[in-house]
């Protein structure tokens, strides 16, 4: 398996970790249909929560900025597709996670509520 695949694999296990410290429920994990992904779907009080896990090994680039418009707009695409597919009846919530390391050193930022999905229909 390729060295970014192994880091992005630890870094959502680390996220779905401090998730659930965090009173977050994990519903899956690398949910895919078609061409959309979401790193993990997730539960808190009243909303489902979609988050995006960015993981990196040195900190040369922010991994903020691969999220950019029109990732966040796949998100949100990705994020519909579930909800109609699963009938789920709770408001979304996007979160981010973003870690920087390696397992002995590494710094993790979890921003809940990070973006709100663009005021766009999707179908």
């Amino acid at each position: 398996m390729a060295t970014h695949n192994v880091t992005g694999q630890w870094g959502e296990q680390l996220a779905c970790d401090l998730l659930v410290t965090k009173g977050y429920a994990i519903v899956e994990r690398n949910w895919r249909s078609g061409h959309y992904e979401i790193d993990i779907v997730a539960m808190k009080g009243q909303y489902i929560v979609f988050v995006e896990v960015k993981t990196r090994e040195d900190d040369i680039v922010d991994p903020l900025d691969s999220i950019d418009a029109k990732k966040i707009q796949r998100i949100c695409r990705a994020a519909d597709v579930y909800i109609r597919a699963n009938n789920i009846p709770h408001e979304a919530q996007f979160d981010i996670i973003t870690i920087i390391g390696d397992t002995d050193n590494y710094r993790i930022e979890h921003i809940p509520d990070a973006f709100l999905p663009p005021l766009k229909t999707y179908r």
